[in-house]
């Protein structure tokens, strides 16, 4: 990635830490099969920038899919709630407009698509095999379960998926990530990891 655009990644706002952001874009840019890049959780975009990357360079669209009200850990009174996000006509979080704002401003438009909905309504209606999943959506045991169910099997054969806030040790953070989509993966057999680099889990399909 372009000095440049690697220091806009790392300041736009999100919770993606440099190391991490750096080892999903190195996954993200050796693809070997055919296919879009898909992530779930886009907040206020600085996945997509890193992602956006990595697609524009192998001339591929990233999918960007979040319903942009944000998950249980960004509303009022919770510990990564942020104000300066909310639409107060509304009374709700918009990440939307800042995600927007932040694909634009890195030239990244024209294949960072982004998808205003919910997981499970949008992959009901997708049939597209993808070569890169990125799940970063709602960390609850439902939102977890969901993704793994509905998205995971999206991915094909040679494709990689790379799982965020994955946390063997209870004391370090929540555990649905890790029980409801790391560890099915795992024990599936369909999967090996091929990098891990703080909480980011890159495993890449085998069968």
């Amino acid at each position: 990635m372009e000095p440049e655009r690697l220091t806009y990644a790392q300041n736009v706002r999100g919770f993606l830490p440099p190391d991490e952001g750096d080892v999903l874009y190195r996954a993200a840019s050796h693809l070997e099969v055919p296919g879009p890049l898909l992530e779930i959780g886009s907040y206020c975009g600085k996945s997509a920038i890193y992602l956006g990357t990595a697609a524009q360079e192998q001339g591929r669209i990233l999918y960007a899919l979040d319903h942009h009200r944000g998950s249980e850990e960004n509303q009022h009174g919770w510990e990564h709630h942020d104000p300066d996000l909310v639409d107060h006509e509304l009374g709700k979080l918009d990440t939307l407009p800042t995600f927007r704002r932040a694909v634009h401003d890195a030239d990244l438009e024209s294949v960072v698509v982004a998808i205003v909905g919910h997981s499970v309504q949008v992959a009901q209606h997708w049939d597209t095999d993808l070569a890169f999943l990125f799940i970063d959506g709602g960390h609850g045991i439902q939102p977890a379960q969901d993704d793994y169910t509905w998205w995971v099997p999206k991915v094909q054969v040679g494709g990689f998926l790379a799982i965020h806030d994955v946390f063997p040790d209870p004391a370090d953070g929540g555990r649905p990530p890790y029980e409801c989509i790391y560890l099915p993966a795992m024990s599936s057999g369909n999967w090996i990891e091929e990098k891990t680099q703080g909480s980011l889990r890159i495993l890449r399909r085998i069968s």
